[in-house]
């Protein structure tokens, strides 16, 4: 799991590519007082913070997968990792931040119509 990429998936550099184009502004793997994950793209000023998660890790309801070895482990493991992943969106939230998850397999455009609508409204 060392090998995987925190920061600077494909489907985020895209993402954040198109963004940028729009003229948007962010900051990259941020740090959250009090949380141990990193927020991948954060619009401080306006505080929406956007996660773009993988379909494995992350449990995608369309495209997540269960390996077969070592099953009973990595259901536990991706079970927390989605637990994780909405403690820290309820902890961002008492924090006065907009959340948005974004999937890896959501189009680009799409993504950033969302987000450009949450930034520009706040």
């Amino acid at each position: 799991m060392k090998s995987q990429r925190r920061r600077d998936t494909a489907p985020e550099r895209t993402l954040r590519s198109e963004l940028w184009r729009r003229g948007l502004r962010y900051r990259v793997d941020f740090k959250v007082v009090g949380r141990r994950q990193r927020v991948d793209i954060v619009f401080t000023r306006v505080k929406v913070a956007v996660f773009v998660d993988g379909c494995f890790w992350h449990s995608c309801p369309l495209h997540s997968t269960a390996p077969k070895a070592n099953g009973d482990w990595w259901k536990a493991k991706l079970a927390a990792n989605v637990e994780r992943d909405r403690e820290t969106d309820r902890a961002l939230k008492a924090q006065g931040w907009l959340v948005i998850r974004v999937w890896e397999h959501e189009p680009a455009q799409t993504a950033a119509d969302r987000i450009e609508a949450a930034v520009r409204q706040r």
